[in-house]
């Protein structure tokens, strides 16, 4: 069993019981010098500063006592993924509802709508229509430019590359 898998099973008792899933486990540094573990974790309603704390400091005390690493010394990061971590999980896409996504997908194009909905095989994103103005409006239809997308589409979990939340300052 790889080092992530060991941690996985680890971590399982500090999940309160599915109220945490993990998002991303890494682990560098493995051949010679200082270890690196970085545990991102989630929730369907966040994850605080503090209850991060709480596993951090139950989890590094276990893999001490169970001398994880040998005798490698190491560092336990636990946070949650930031606003620029990609979503990875359904459960991630619930939670951003409302919110301005850019998808990439398998075929090389990127999406950006407001994420209307999602559930366990696909998300609806709604494509702002493009504000373009009469005259190449009319240049588009003589050219027969095809006209871009707008309005809800619905994608497939399994045509995403990736999918991040948009900031807005607005």
């Amino acid at each position: 069993m790889d080092d992530k898998a060991r941690i996985t099973d680890l971590l399982q008792s500090y999940l309160n019981e599915g109220q945490f899933y993990i998002v991303d486990i890494q682990v560098a540094g493995r051949r010679g010098g200082q270890i690196k573990v970085t545990i991102l974790l989630d929730s369907d309603t966040g994850i605080t500063i503090d209850e991060c704390a709480s596993i951090s400091r139950q989890l590094g005390t276990q893999m001490d006592e169970s001398n994880f690493f040998g005798e490698a010394p190491f560092i336990l990061e636990v946070s949650s993924p930031g606003v620029g971590y990609p979503l990875t999980f359904p459960r991630q896409y619930v939670r951003n509802i409302g919110k301005t996504l850019a998808v990439a997908l398998t075929d090389g194009t990127v999406r950006t709508g407001r994420l209307e909905s999602a559930d366990d095989t696909s998300i609806v994103l709604f494509i702002e229509p493009v504000k373009i103005s009469k005259s190449k409006k009319k240049k588009e239809e003589s050219l027969s430019v095809e006209k871009p997308i707008e309005g809800p589409l619905s994608i497939p979990f399994e045509q995403i590359k990736k999918a991040n939340v948009e900031i807005s300052f607005k």
